[in-house]
C-alpha cells in the first residue's frame, strides 16, 4: 500500500503529503516498503524509517510551526554506488528557511524529552544535507547505504536503544 499521490517511476517513489501528523503513518509504511525492496531488514530498516519520521516531524514542528495543511514532498530513490545499494530520501517543504549551518539538535547534556530528531537523523543516516530552496522552504537530502554483514549484526546506532 502506498499513500495517495505516490508515483512510481523506475524504482523512484514521489509523495506529496500535507503537514498533518496523521499522514506520517503513510510515509512510514512507504519508506518501509522502499527499504525492503532494496534489501534493508530490521533493525536497520526500522532505523531508516525512524530517521525519515523524525525529519517529517521536524518539518511539521519547525518549518511549518505546527500549521496543518502545508505541502511536504518526499522522494525515495534507490541508488547504486561502488559500495553497494542504498536509499536516497529527499524531503522538501515550503516553510520557514533557516541557515543550514545552524541546524543542530539540542545539547545532549540537557536531559529532557524532545529535541533529539537531528541527532537521531545524523546518527542513522550515512549522508545528511540541508539546503535552502530557491524561493522558499528547505530541502533535506539523506542517504542510507545497505551494509550487509555476514554475522547478521547491525550498524544502526538506534538499534541498541532499549524500548520500554
Amino acid at each position: 500500500m502506498t499513500p495517495a499521490g505516490s508515483k512510481p517511476a523506475g524504482g523512484r517513489v514521489m509523495l506529496t503529503i500535507s503537514s498533518d501528523p496523521v499522514r506520517m503513518a503513510d510515509v512510514r509504511e512507504t519508506v518501509r516498503q522502499a527499504g525492503q525492496q532494496i534489501g534493508f531488514v530490521d533493525p536497520d530498516l526500522a532505523c531508516l524509517v525512524l530517521a525519515v519520521d523524525e525529519a517529517i516531524a521536524n518539518v511539521i514542528r519547525h518549518g511549518y510551526e505546527g500549521r496543518p495543511g502545508q505541502p511536504i514532498e518526499i522522494v525515495l530513490e534507490p541508488i547504486r554506488r561502488e559500495s553497494g545499494l542504498g536509499l536516497q530520501v529527499v524531503i522538501c517543504d515550503c516553510g520557514r528557511q533557516v541557515d543550514p549551518a545552524t541546524i543542530a539538535g539540542r545539547d545532549l547534556n540537557n536531559v529532557r524529552p524532545g529535541g533529539l530528531g537531528t541527532h537521531i537523523i545524523r546518527s542513522i543516516m550515512d549522508e545528511v544535507e540541508y539546503t535552502c530552496r530557491d524561493t522558499e522552504g528547505m530541502q533535506l537530502r539523506m542517504v542510507k547505504m545497505l551494509k550487509p554483514r555476514a554475522d547478521g549484526e547491525t550498524e544502526c546506532p538506534a538499534a541498541s536503544v532499549k524500548k520500554e
